[in-house]
């Protein structure tokens, strides 16, 4: 059985997705995997670099994502071209994960699941949804993004509303650890029926 978990950003997705772990899924996330093939001298960054030069490059030759993020989140252009770049290598990488894996239960973790080809991998799709306030609250609290580029990653993404249509099962994360805990374990009981 494998399962993709989507939701907008700071809704609690790999969150969920951890949990689903200790069901004896193995976890597949798409952002880990971008950092790992986004490595010097890989393909990705060859190609990151060509089109959106070394500017987006660190001292230490890594990608400096931020950089990167501030550029394609003020230009939806270059936001898809990056997104012509990574989705297809990425892709890729989830399904060579996919096999290796295939005796087991999978749950890929992609925060882009629907708007990639990647929603052609998975059995069913668990889309994480998760109050506008608590959502932008937690992610200010990691203190990784400001309000305007939660607002800009947010309006980047296919909105919740339409994300919510293509559920198989729909987890709430407005509320506390042990409440996402229950709906995932709800869900597997459901799966194992």
């Amino acid at each position: 059985m494998i399962l993709g978990i989507t939701g907008s950003i700071g809704s609690g997705k790999s969150t969920a997705a951890r949990i689903f772990e200790k069901y004896g899924f193995k976890v597949i996330n798409a952002d880990e995997l971008y950092h790992k093939i986004s490595k010097p001298n890989k393909l990705i960054y060859k190609k990151i670099v060509k089109e959106f030069g070394s500017g987006v490059i660190d001292n230490d030759k890594t990608i400096n994502r931020e950089k990167l993020k501030k550029i394609v989140l003020q230009d939806d252009k270059k936001l898809k071209k990056l997104n012509s770049i990574t989705h297809p290598i990425i892709i890729s990488e989830i399904k060579k994960s996919i096999k290796k894996n295939k005796n087991r239960n999978i749950i890929v973790d992609a925060p882009l699941l629907l708007e990639s080809d990647a929603r052609n991998l998975v059995d069913n799709i668990i889309v994480v949804k998760c109050d506008d306030k608590a959502r932008i609250q937690r992610l200010l609290k990691k203190g990784k993004h400001s309000k305007e580029q939660i607002k800009k990653i947010t309006k980047s993404q296919m909105p919740i509303e339409k994300k919510l249509k293509f559920a198989d099962f729909v987890i709430d994360n407005s509320g506390d650890l042990k409440n996402l805990e229950n709906q995932v374990r709800v869900i597997v009981n459901e799966l194992n029926q």
